[in-house]
């Protein structure tokens, strides 16, 4: 989830219509955070929320909101791609929808301690979860080559290469610990541009996607998702980069049936019969944040939303 500068979802409003939550409905809030979406799901009708977050301090946050459900928010530590297993051990085997707020929320953005941005010094660590290997661990242990990959698929960065090198040159004398050490090293690299931009941008995405395998999760999870939707169920999600979105678009493109035609050249291509869509698109292209919302937090910028309907059987 990424939310505002108040911790507010980014086009919770929107997202929330599309998902139309109904009274008695079972829904999923794949991306708690700060709750908002769940706390305006349970607003909006005498529905069942299930809520997950991999990270431990989201959790404990949304024990008020639990507290002004009782039986109707469930809160699940985990990955969001798990949520097929998850769910089914607490005996929830359809859904009547779905919302994600893929990235980073604002809790962990504005935190030193999570290390999550160079704007404030803190440890290099980027978990959104308190397990597994930390942005440190990769800085300090990956090959130059598996670096510049990292940056340069995860990031786009086109100085990967460049940026790579100076990373290893460096821990060579010292190893990186902070978030502002790393940024310097970049900056020395990278110069900025027109664009007002911080050099050390890609690279920090590039590199919180690796620590937390953010790509492979979203593909999991619309997956997962999407299977246990009843008839009529509707899963919606918000991306904020060019990765997230591509992975959410193709997804649902295949889901709808909306796929590129098969090449005339390929006869085998040809001959296939094309399956009958699951489900149909809810959104003519994507919808984005208006300007009062980007105005009134410039992270919404990038937001872009989509959404499906399962179709009857």
């Amino acid at each position: 989830m990424s939310g505002g500068l108040s911790h507010v979802p980014v086009l919770r409003e929107e997202a929330v219509a599309m998902l139309a939550p109904r009274a008695d409905g079972v829904y999923l809030d794949g991306t708690f955070g700060g709750g908002g979406y769940s706390a305006s799901m349970l607003e909006a009708a005498t529905c069942t929320v299930w809520a997950i977050d991999r990270d431990p301090a989201a959790i404990a946050r949304g024990a008020a909101l639990a507290a002004r459900y009782p039986d109707r928010l469930h809160l699940i530590e985990g990955r969001f791609g798990d949520l097929l297993a998850l769910l089914r051990d607490r005996g929830v085997t359809a859904l009547d929808g779905a919302v994600f707020d893929f990235g980073v929320s604002s809790y962990q953005l504005d935190d030193p301690s999570r290390g999550f941005s160079f704007r404030t010094d803190g440890p290099l660590d980027m978990r959104m979860g308190a397990a597994g290997p930390t942005a440190a661990d990769i800085v300090n242990g990956y090959a130059e080559a598996e670096l510049a990959d990292i940056l340069f698929h995860f990031g786009e960065e086109r100085a990967s290469r460049r940026i790579a090198a100076a990373i290893v040159r460096r821990r060579a004398a010292q190893p990186f610990e902070t978030t502002a050490d790393l940024a310097a090293v970049i900056r020395t690299v990278v110069r900025p541009d027109r664009s007002g931009i911080d050099p050390a941008t890609r690279s920090f995405q590039a590199l919180r996607i690796e620590v937390n395998q953010e790509l492979a999760e979203i593909e999991r999870a619309l997956e997962a998702a999407a299977s246990l939707l009843a008839p009529g169920g509707r899963l919606v999600a918000v991306s904020f980069h060019s990765l997230e979105d591509r992975i959410v678009k193709r997804f649902m493109n295949a889901a709808t049936g909306h796929v590129a035609a098969p090449s005339r050249h390929d006869p085998s291509g040809l001959a296939r019969q094309a399956a009958a869509p699951r489900f149909r698109a809810l959104t003519r292209g994507v919808v984005t944040p208006g300007e009062a919302e980007t105005a009134a937090n410039p992270r919404a910028r990038s937001a872009r939303l989509r959404g499906i309907e399962r179709l009857a059987a």
